[in-house]
């Protein structure tokens, strides 16, 4: 991993002429003004994810690896501690003023010094914000999201700006016919929906694209359960037959964010089949008890949409059966054999120009398909062998087809290909 200097000086920022030369961190800057040169830059720069760690220089991740922004200064711990007050003021807020009669400042400071607290006993803290300023001008950051942690060095900040707007599938490096089917799929009455990959593969917007679709075109109760919210639906969408106009949308979407909205997840598992849904998206599915409730409520009539932390359709079977005692391993892929409609996984690449999306698509589809998992803990053989069926896509012959287009290099697909055995052709 490369770790070196991006720019030699940040852009001027939103009030300042260029005159005025670089700025730097200084002593006594408040939050909000540290946030604002941190996201100015990260803006012109086009990059969302920041490391802040005290006693350091600011670090991005771009295409090129981790690059610091040194030209910015050293975040003290006082630097770090009014950065992690700031974005507690903005932390987005579940009640929405409910049952709350005293002033802004006295709710400013209690939810300073309650998130302080609980911090100081959890040692972490990971919650979504509104965007910060970044100026005088008004300009904003995205919504962020934020994992507050402890370190060698102190109090570390991870931060991802939140893209405002929805990609559509298409956008995402993903082909027509998955594009079809993966919509296809999220219609169905009732079933379940994977989508998997490594933290950072951009499973979230794969998701937000396949409920915002369905919330546009469809009329349907979606509830989700997020720790934390990363995509924000709205309640209207633009007016297919008249231009710059906007109507309500035909679906309604209850989003609840873990820590804001619901005391837990397990609570939010529990609560979540009683809002009478017809689409359910879990965040994530973290232990046994979110894998029954995703299974028990696609058998009950549901269209469920998770994620798991897993790379191919045949290593997320393998997780799931891990969550299980051996006993168990035979009914629950009867059950996934039933109620599995797709496994969408996927990995973003550093490719040649930009990063790249890759994927492995498998849909339950025929009677093959549920065969094949249904027989799974007897050898996985015979679900590698129908994931190279027509209609499905296997992670290394996609991964030579974004070879062949020339949009990675030949190391890059050496090194993430799937199957490390088959000889490779040299280029």
């Amino acid at each position: 991993m490369s770790i070196f200097t991006a720019v030699l000086e940040p852009p001027p920022l939103p009030g300042h002429a260029p005159a005025v030369g670089p700025a730097r961190f200084a002593a006594g800057m408040s939050g909000r003004d540290l946030l604002g040169m941190i996201f100015r830059v990260c803006r012109e720069m086009r990059v969302s994810d920041i490391q802040m760690r005290a006693a350091r220089p600011v670090y991005i991740h771009t295409n090129k690896g981790m690059e610091k922004l040194d030209f910015l200064g050293i975040l003290s711990s006082v630097h770090m501690d009014e950065i992690l007050k700031e974005l507690i003021t903005n932390r987005e807020s579940g009640s929405h003023g409910f049952g709350q009669d005293q002033s802004l400042n006295q709710r400013v400071e209690d939810k300073i010094a309650l998130a302080i607290a609980d911090f100081t006993e959890r040692q972490v803290a990971d919650f979504s914000c509104d965007g910060i300023p970044m100026g005088d001008n008004g300009e904003c950051s995205g919504r962020l999201r934020i994992q507050a942690h402890l370190s060698s060095s102190g109090l570390g900040i991870t931060c991802r700006i939140l893209n405002d707007s929805i990609p559509e599938l298409e956008a995402l490096g993903i082909d027509p016919d998955t594009t079809s089917t993966l919509r296809h799929g999220v219609l169905k009455r009732a079933g379940l929906c994977l989508v998997t990959g490594p933290t950072g593969s951009g499973k979230s917007t794969t998701l937000a694209s396949l409920i915002d679709w369905v919330r546009r075109h469809h009329a349907k109760h979606i509830v989700t359960v997020e720790d934390p919210i990363e995509y924000q639906y709205p309640d209207d969408m633009d007016d297919p037959d008249y231009p710059c106009h906007r109507i309500p949308s035909p679906s309604i979407v209850t989003q609840q964010e873990v820590g804001r909205d619901l005391h837990s997840y397990r609570q939010g598992l529990k609560d979540v089949l009683r809002k009478a849904p017809h689409i359910i998206l879990l965040g994530e599915i973290r232990d046994r008890e979110a894998m029954e409730t995703c299974m028990e409520a696609a058998q009950t009539g549901h269209l469920v949409l998770t994620t798991l932390h897993t790379t191919g359709a045949v290593k997320t079977i393998g997780r799931i059966l891990e969550l299980y005692p051996k006993e168990n391993h035979a009914s629950v892929l009867s059950r996934l054999a039933e109620i599995l409609i797709f496994i969408h996984s996927q990995g973003l690449l550093n490719g040649v120009h930009r990063r790249v999306l890759t994927y492995e698509f498998l849909q339950n589809n025929d009677d093959a398909v549920a065969s094949a998992i249904a027989n799974y803990d007897g050898g996985a053989r015979s679900l590698e062998d129908v994931i190279r069926r027509a209609g499905n896509i296997e992670w290394d012959a996609n991964l030579r087809r974004l070879l062949n287009k020339g949009l990675i290099t030949h190391d890059t697909f050496i090194n993430a290909r799937m199957n490390r055995n088959d000889e490779v052709e040299s280029y």
